[in-house]
């Protein structure tokens, strides 16, 4: 009987972990970033963003990289959806070193999010670089809006993390977001993705040869 009721916990448990259903504030998809590690995509990288509890009003992107990346910008980083695009300009972005500090500002509670956990999430001890811009053309929804980001750095690992916040109906504070206890998503560029495939088959090769 105890074997039974802790196997039904484990399976409760486990299904939490992996659910997005139950998880809190605004998601992003693909919801890989709800299992506890961030989700590489290449750019382009597409999304759709959704509020089960919305309306969230006001929709902002938030984006956070590592210095060299930033200092290896090449041009705006660009955010479209549907009908219009938002160019996140080389100037639209803030450096922040100090890890207490909370970004970005008009938050509130757990809408907030430490410069210690960012870098955490981008795996980097350096500065980070940070922009809040206004994207979509309504209200984040039940039904999914689809948005896709671009971005090309010449620094050897490029990574930025993306998450999406909200206000509630007349509120002045963005109260809805992508759970900051999520590390988001990180975003490289392509090639950077392609030579890493290249480095593991080189190896594969070189292990493989070796075996024999």
């Amino acid at each position: 009987m105890k074997k039974k009721f802790m196997s039904l916990m484990l399976i409760m448990i486990i299904a939490l972990l992996v659910s997005p259903v139950f998880a809190a504030g605004i998601r992003l998809e693909p919801h890989g970033s709800y299992y506890g590690s961030a989700v590489m995509l290449s750019s382009p990288a597409t999304f759709n963003v959704d509020l089960q509890n919305g309306p969230g009003y006001d929709p902002h992107i938030f984006l956070a990289m590592p210095e060299s990346c930033y200092n290896g910008l090449v041009g705006s980083v660009t955010v479209n959806w549907p009908g219009a695009a938002t160019p996140v300009t080389i100037s639209s972005w803030t450096k922040e070193t100090v890890n207490s500090v909370k970004v970005p500002p008009g938050c509130e509670g757990g809408s907030d999010y430490t410069v210690a956990s960012i870098k955490d999430h981008l795996q980097t001890t350096e500065a980070i670089y940070w922009a809040f811009v206004p994207f979509l053309a309504g209200p984040i929804s039940s039904t999914p809006s689809e948005f896709t980001v671009t971005m090309a750095s010449s620094a050897s690992e490029p990574r930025m993390l993306i998450y999406v916040l909200a206000k509630e109906e007349n509120g002045d504070l963005f109260s809805n977001s992508v759970p900051p206890t999520q590390p988001g998503f990180v975003v490289p560029e392509l090639a950077t993705i392609l030579m890493a495939i290249a480095s593991f088959s080189a190896l594969g090769i070189y292990a493989l040869k070796r075996k024999r």
